[in-house]
């Protein structure tokens, strides 16, 4: 067990040998930590928390109350193989959160990037690849596999099947599920997801320039209505198109992905 000097452990927090705790931690009350957890400087643990297995935290990453951080998967497949969860820097996980370690079918490795936001009762499962600046809201779901990009938003309640793909900058609304991947600052609702438009004000809120904006909703339109297949749409869109974002949306659609694409209406 390493313990760093300037760290603040509760009485009553349980942390096994073997443990790594960085510098300026704070373990709450009743919390307990794992033999193979490090910590990263500036962690908190409120009270209550449990983190296990072979789970890394970055640094100034909070934990709120009765969150279970790094748990075998849910996964009938799991035979006890060793995986991994690994949290990035300035995360904020809340109460009742959990996110598990990977499998040896998905690579072992369940991660998660910097400044996150999982609110409430949010949970990620194994081998998910979750981006930057997420914000997972109350009670929803990212199943085993998935990949989300950075910036991404997914509503309350929500749920993102196996495999799915969100693309950067997407927003998913409140009680939606989300079976198929999602196309780069595309918006979703709807109780079985659709691909509604885009993530216009998430994109203004960014400071996007105009000229960006505009030509991203004529490739939309361009997936929406043009001639051919959604691949073939977006093969004429990378060909053609200058814009940045564009270039995004067509690479994310021409790349080799597990599920099929929510496509425009």
């Amino acid at each position: 067990m390493t313990i760093h000097q300037s760290a603040n452990i509760h009485s009553t927090a349980v942390v096994e040998d073997g443990a790594v705790i960085g510098a300026s931690c704070s373990i709450g009350p009743f919390s307990v930590v794992g033999s193979s957890v490090k910590l990263g400087a500036g962690v908190t643990l409120k009270s209550h928390v449990v983190v296990t297995g072979d789970t890394e935290i970055g640094d100034e990453t909070i934990i709120f109350p009765f969150a279970s951080i790094g748990e075998i998967p849910q996964d009938l497949k799991f035979s006890g193989e060793h995986s991994r969860l690994v949290v990035g820097k300035r995360n904020r996980i809340r109460e009742n959160v959990t996110m598990n370690t990977g499998t040896a079918g998905g690579g072992g490795d369940t991660r998660v990037g910097d400044d996150c936001l999982f609110m409430t009762g949010a949970h990620v499962a194994h081998d998910a690849k979750v981006g930057d600046r997420v914000i997972v809201a109350n009670q929803s779901a990212i199943a085993g596999h998935c990949i989300i990009e950075d910036d991404v938003i997914i509503g309350g309640l929500s749920g993102i099947h196996q495999w799915v793909r969100i693309g950067k900058g997407a927003i998913i609304g409140a009680v939606t599920m989300v079976t198929n991947d999602v196309i780069p600052h595309g918006l979703v609702q709807g109780p079985r997801g659709t691909l509604d438009g885009l993530n216009l004000i998430g994109l203004k809120r960014k400071g996007v320039p105009r000229d960006d904006i505009t030509a991203l909703r004529a490739a939309y339109q361009t997936l929406a209505q043009g001639e051919g297949t959604f691949q073939d749409r977006a093969r004429r869109l990378s060909d053609e198109s200058n814009s940045e974002l564009v270039g995004e949306v067509a690479d994310f659609i021409l790349s080799a992905s597990d599920r099929s694409f929510l496509t425009p209406d």
